[in-house]
């Protein structure tokens, strides 16, 4: 018997399992790693000085989960986790050409409005910089027109920041269990474990972090969970003997973005692509995101393809994630949703929802991800 079984081993899945774990609770994570999945593929942007379209709920809650995140690191690193890949390394948002210019002055008016309201980030943290300050930061840039440096934003590995979180999670007794969930076991609208791999596996509460793979259980439930996959592909580059490890991210007004990581590596992203469950990479996208990346970063011309990652990213028809109990169901969860964000979000997200689990304050405004709202599958 089981404290509570969590299905899906992303990074949001394997963050609520490690938080559950840490406080003692008896865990069973069951995860079939299906191609595709988000985490494996993700950018890792961690950066939330800079969005502008969000709504003031996820918004918040992109900061908080920014601010969580060093505290995260450092926990790990008591625990000897391993290398999660994090570092501070900023965020350059770019005007190119002229086309950009009326959105970066819109993006920059309502960024720094939002500042001057809430006090944060300091002016030092954020800033107009110029083209040439630009171009010092990431020697790789085109001439661009203007440019915005918020110097708080963060790079992390999915891959690593999960490997990390299981090791520790492992370390302090959790069970992970390959395979699929095949159902919930419900009595009396309330949730009693699951069934997989033609095992009842008894536990007081379960929680769905199933990625764009949650909805399998919303027959079943007789819940929306209007979650479907969005294609991103993405492509590494190789700067064989440059120096890349403090350059900082860089995004345009054309949906792209460019990560620089350590070992002279550059990551050009991402296609936004609704094609189901398909997680191949494609002539056409790998056009798309080198063309992007050439134009905002000319130096990368002769950058080396290292490598062609594809992730599919959770989204839903609002844009915000489903984030905790399950209507109807006692004992039951969900925490999915995440869309392009669960590299950023992810990690609070489970200390949120472990706590919800475990009968504590999340210290959380989550009202406006209440699994509910989407209402009844007809």
């Amino acid at each position: 018997m089981q404290d509570a079984i969590v299905v899906g081993g992303g990074l949001v899945g394997m963050s609520i399992a490690y938080h559950l774990v840490q406080a003692g609770a008896k865990t069973l994570l069951i995860d079939r790693h299906d191609p595709g999945r988000a985490t494996d593929a993700g950018a890792g942007i961690v950066a939330a000085a800079t969005i502008g379209s969000d709504s003031e709920a996820w918004f918040n809650f992109a900061v908080e989960a920014a601010a969580y995140y060093p505290l995260l690191i450092a926990q790990l690193q008591s625990e000897q986790a391993g290398d999660t890949g994090y570092a501070r390394c900023g965020e350059l948002v770019v005007a190119v050409s002229e086309d950009e210019l009326e959105p970066f002055e819109a993006a920059q008016s309502f960024i720094f409005a939002r500042q001057q309201r809430r006090g944060q980030p300091s002016p030092a943290d954020l800033q107009l910089v110029s083209p040439s300050e630009a171009r010092d930061l990431f020697p790789a840039l085109a001439p661009v027109q203007r440019a915005l440096y918020d110097h708080q934003a963060a790079r992390v590995d999915g891959r690593l920041l999960s490997q990390a979180l299981r090791r520790a999670a492992e370390q302090r007794g959790l069970r992970v269990q390959n395979g699929s969930v095949e159902r919930l076991l419900l009595k009396n609208q309330v949730v009693t474990g699951v069934a997989a791999a033609g095992e009842m596996l008894s536990a007081d509460r379960v929680v769905i972090a199933g990625g764009a793979w949650s909805p399998a259980f919303e027959q079943q439930l007789g819940l929306a969970l209007p979650v479907w996959p969005q294609r991103g592909q993405l492509v590494h580059l190789k700067l064989p003997g440059v120096e890349t490890s403090h350059w900082p991210v860089v995004t345009a007004f054309r949906g792209h973005y460019l990560v620089a990581w350590p070992d002279s590596r550059v990551v050009a992203g991402a296609t936004h692509e609704e094609v189901g469950f398909h997680p191949q990479p494609t002539a056409a996208g790998m056009h798309e995101v080198l063309s992007e990346a050439l134009r905002v970063a000319p130096g990368l011309a002769q950058a080396e393809l290292r490598e062609i990652r594809v992730g599919l990213r959770p989204r839903t028809v609002d844009g915000l994630p489903l984030i905790g109990p399950a209507p109807g169901v006692a004992q039951l969860y969900l925490a999915t949703g995440h869309g392009a964000t669960g590299l950023h979000r992810g990690p609070y997200t489970g200390k949120v929802v472990a706590a919800l689990m475990l009968g504590q304050d999340a210290q959380a405004d989550l009202t406006a991800f209440d699994p509910a709202r989407f209402g009844w599958v007809a």
